[in-house]
């Protein structure tokens, strides 16, 4: 029998610990511990992400599991808006100029195409993305058509199969001007899927009649049918290459089931999508694919999944319970990390006298504790966000403030008040050099604590109040309150100076803030009155807000600490006070260890 060497072309390594990145199949020997290992070969899974901002199907997809691009679609009436993934969630991008369903997209996220149409012979059905906006081609496709399939670049592109008033077999290359029709499929179709490139592409599913697994290949002159899909179906979402390609959900009726093409033969895959559907968009590759919306008749989604197969196993990011306070409260503050966190003030309304706490507690990761109370009673009081647990701060306060204290890990103690009183005013920085903006009484006033005094700098550009910061005192974000300018509005300040960033997608007040100016995240509530409540999540990468898996507990005025990837939010109104918890966490990847092989 052949051994290791013959079959990897390797000898097996002697080595006294194992390495420290090793590949796939690797085998060595531990001299340490008198093992023979191997490191552990791909496993292939789906898991759920943040979902899309628009539920919708029958829409185009481009782009990679990283930087996606969703466009068009049914939601259920025909829609332009254009969606962009980042690998952690979903912002708005450039809305195509002619609104559609049915389409097809190929290319990148910063080029994308979108072709096809319906109904049928729209004007300029052909549009080129730059990442920020859909510009109308001046080449229009040969055969008007929709449920097609398609594959390739913006600049090199192939449309395949799809409808017109019956099922075609046309296929047409683009070459990013013009479009020319090319040798046709070998079976006509409509709803089929594709892969690969412009001249080694790959057809595969869709609806004959009936449903098909039929798979073709092109080679850029003629179509030439290979083995076929396991499970007939179409309206699967599909990526990859004409050697590597990925096929998923469907309909056949719905299925969710996955399938791998080797160049040779379809193999089914163990991994199945979490929610079977139809009607998605994807992309990616092979090893790393997104499947967004789709649909289970007669329900639309806006479900994300991805796909991964490799050595490494992905957590999607997520919200989680936490211990519950022991004082139930809204208007709370707190600074901290996820797992090392204070919480202090609030408003404990009812009962309407007394209202107003100066209790605090620690939180361990697990469980709060009460701690040394607070020198004064109050609500919507602002802190020093990047304080650890030991050494913040929190200023101002309802009634309207101008109120200073330190905690140092044991006891509260006053400090220099600043010099402007008031609540609902966001913090940021640590204990010796934090930051006070905004707040009520509408003021728009920022000043920096430089561990003495405090100094009045430049104007928040917009009035608010009871909206989060993070960040620290030279590089600081406040977003979203209430407000004249809305609800929505971004600001950076830097050492001094403000400017505006990105708009929130949902707008709203009263919401959690963690992070820094360039990994911040928001959570939570209200919007579009007070008295609502939200669970929607965002984060925000310096330049735009991208969505992010929504709490479980739609809430409003709660505290918050914690980082982008690791945050904290407690207590808030829902409507009534709570002592809720909840944690979130980023998307995790970790690497599957090496195992012991059996030597007989």
């Amino acid at each position: 029998m052949a051994g290791y060497n013959e079959l990897r072309g390797l000898r097996v390594k002697y080595l006294s610990a194992d390495p420290a990145n090793p590949e796939d199949g690797q085998v060595w020997y531990n001299s340490t511990t008198g093992n023979l290992r191997v490191q552990g070969i791909g496993v292939a899974a789906w898991s759920s992400a943040t979902p899309m901002i628009t539920t919708r199907d029958a829409m185009g997809s481009a782009g990679t599991q990283t930087a996606g691009l969703a466009f068009g679609g049914e939601t259920p009436a025909n829609t332009g808006a254009t969606e962009e993934y980042n690998g952690s969630g979903w912002s708005n991008g450039g809305s195509l100029n002619n609104v559609r369903t049915r389409l097809r997209g190929a290319g990148t996220q910063t080029a994308g195409l979108a072709f096809g149409s319906f109904p049928l012979g729209v004007p300029g059905a052909t549009e080129e993305y730059n990442g920020s906006s859909w510009a109308v081609s001046p080449g229009n496709m040969n055969t008007s058509r929709n449920v097609l399939g398609g594959t390739g670049l913006q600049t090199a592109a192939l449309a395949f199969g799809g409808i017109t008033t019956a099922n075609t077999a046309a296929t047409e290359s683009y070459d990013g001007s013009t479009w020319t029709s090319v040798s046709n499929l070998n079976t006509a179709r409509r709803a089929l899927s594709g892969a690969g490139i412009q001249t080694a592409a790959l057809g595969f599913g869709g609806n004959a009649p009936p449903f098909t697994g039929a798979t073709e290949e092109y080679n850029g002159t003629s179509w030439t049918a290979v083995n076929s899909m396991n499970t007939a179906r179409g309206y699967m979402g599909g990526c990859g290459l004409q050697t590597a390609a990925l096929g998923f959900g469907g309909y056949t009726p719905t299925t969710g089931a996955t399938e791998n093409y080797d160049g040779t033969n379809w193999t089914t895959s163990p991994a199945t999508l979490a929610t079977a559907r139809y009607n998605g968009g994807g992309a990616g590759s092979a090893t790393a694919a997104i499947f967004m919306g789709g649909g289970t008749i007669p329900t639309l989604l806006s479900n994300t999944e991805e796909y991964n197969f490799g050595s490494t196993t992905v957590t999607p990011a997520a919200w989680s319970s936490g211990g519950a306070l022991n004082t139930s409260r809204f208007g709370l503050t707190g600074f901290g990390t996820q797992t090392a966190a204070i919480a202090a003030n609030g408003d404990t309304y009812p009962p309407a006298t007394g209202r107003f706490t100066n209790a605090a507690e620690e939180y361990n990761g697990a469980t709060w504790t009460n701690i040394a109370s607070t020198n004064t009673s109050t609500s919507f009081a602002g802190s020093s966000k990047l304080s650890p647990a030991g050494a913040g701060s929190v200023f101002g306060g309802e009634p309207v403030s101008a109120r200073h204290e330190y905690w140092d890990g044991s006891t509260w103690s006053e400090q220099t008040d600043m010099n402007t009183p008031r609540y609902g005013s966001a913090g940021a920085g640590t204990q010796t050099s934090s930051l006070a903006m905004a707040g009520i009484a509408d003021t728009d006033a920022t000043e920096e604590w430089d561990g003495s005094s405090w100094t009045t700098t430049a104007n928040v550009p917009f009035l608010t109040f009871q909206t989060p910061g993070a960040g620290s005192q030279t590089a600081a974000i406040i977003f979203g309150g209430n407000g004249p300018s809305g609800v929505n509005t971004t600001a950076e300040y830097n050492s001094g100076t403000w400017t505006t960033g990105g708009n929130l997608i949902s707008p709203k007040t009263n919401q959690g803030g963690a992070g820094t100016q360039t990994a911040a995240l928001s959570f939570m509530g209200s919007f579009p009155t007070t008295a609502s409540v939200v669970t929607t999540t965002e984060g925000y990468d310096g330049t735009a807000w991208s969505t992010r898996p929504s709490a479980a507990t739609a809430r409003r005025t709660l505290g918050s600490a914690g980082t982008q990837t690791a945050a904290l939010g407690f207590g808030g109104y829902t409507p009534g006070k709570t002592t809720a918890t909840e944690e979130f966490t980023g998307e995790v990847v970790t690497a599957n260890p090496a195992s012991n092989l059996s030597v007989s």
